[in-house]
């Protein structure tokens, strides 16, 4: 389902932009989880990283987290504009301009490539470069506009850190645990992102977003939500299974899926928006408890 664009640009500036704007630009609330799963598959990974070259590393992968999320804002301020969740952004707020916020975007990725490939090596900034190109370009400039499975294909993008975070470490991706960590977050999206779609599901609408409550139907949603948090559970458990990971991991992921498929249930059964969005920021701790127990259950080996 293709779209056209909604605005020519942004409205025009002002009033000066402050380091808050900018700031804002990155989007740091999903900067942290990403930055926090990179930091995990580096702590995860067999072998050892000065702890300088780990800070470096974290930095670079939230710099380029950071430098797709203002290549996003650069390029959806037209859709940004038209909804209410995001027309108080700073673009289409009219307090930075998008040639400022693109140069800004173009910047960090380079920063972050670079550093990342002299610090850590060449392949994790490859694969930091994939994914901030994947995220900036094919997500948010061609999936996003075209197709309601937008958030599933696209959401490998927010799933790459913590195998940027390996390879810092290892060099390579020749163990299955840095693809089940791939697998968590992206098998996570779905049920996360739609969770909020179908409480914003006029914002998308009129945005001509297409949506998969906009496209499918709100129930058709609810059942993708369901099937995506049920399968959750087997790849959540996978470490445990191999070995990589303990019976403390284990019971805690078990309790944790548990909960967000009784989140997924109730929206499944309700029509109450509230569900929806109780779903949505249930699913934010859900990730952050995950990765917690694989760090809790690697240092206390039980």
């Amino acid at each position: 389902m293709a779209t056209t664009s909604l605005l020519s640009d942004a409205p025009a500036r002002v009033e000066e932009a402050s380091i808050r704007d900018y700031f804002q630009l990155l989007k740091p609330g999903v900067m942290s989880l990403v930055v926090f799963s990179g930091f995990v598959g580096m702590k995860m990974a067999p072998g050892t990283l000065h702890p300088f070259l780990q800070l470096l590393t974290v930095l670079c992968i939230a710099l380029g987290s950071g430098a797709g999320a203002a290549i996003n804002m650069w390029y959806d301020r037209d859709i940004d504009a038209h909804m209410r969740r995001t027309q108080k952004r700073p673009i289409p707020a009219g307090r930075i301009h998008p040639d400022d916020a693109l140069f800004l975007g173009l910047f960090l990725a380079t920063i972050s490539v670079m550093l990342l490939g002299l610090a850590a090596g060449w392949a994790a900034a490859g694969l930091l470069a994939f994914a901030i190109v994947y995220y900036a370009v094919f997500y948010t400039m061609w999936l996003k506009r075209r197709t309601p499975q937008n958030i599933v294909i696209g959401g490998a993008a927010g799933a790459f850190p913590p195998m940027i975070g390996w390879l810092a470490v290892t060099g390579n991706l020749h163990s299955p645990e840095p693809v089940l960590y791939f697998l968590i977050i992206f098998f996570w999206t779905p049920p996360h992102f739609w969770a909020l779609a179908l409480y914003r599901s006029d914002d998308y609408k009129n945005s001509n977003v297409p949506m998969l409550p906009v496209v499918a139907g709100v129930e058709a949603t609810k059942r993708q939500i369901m099937a995506y948090t049920l399968a959750l559970i087997p790849i959540t458990l996978a470490p445990v299974f191999l070995g990589s990971s303990g019976f403390l991991y284990g019971l805690g992921a078990l309790a944790l899926d548990l909960k967000f498929c009784h989140h997924a249930w109730k929206v499944y059964r309700s029509s109450d928006p509230r569900l929806s969005i109780a779903m949505f920021k249930f699913s934010i701790l859900y990730l952050f408890l995950l990765l917690t127990l694989l760090l809790a259950d690697k240092l206390v080996d039980f």
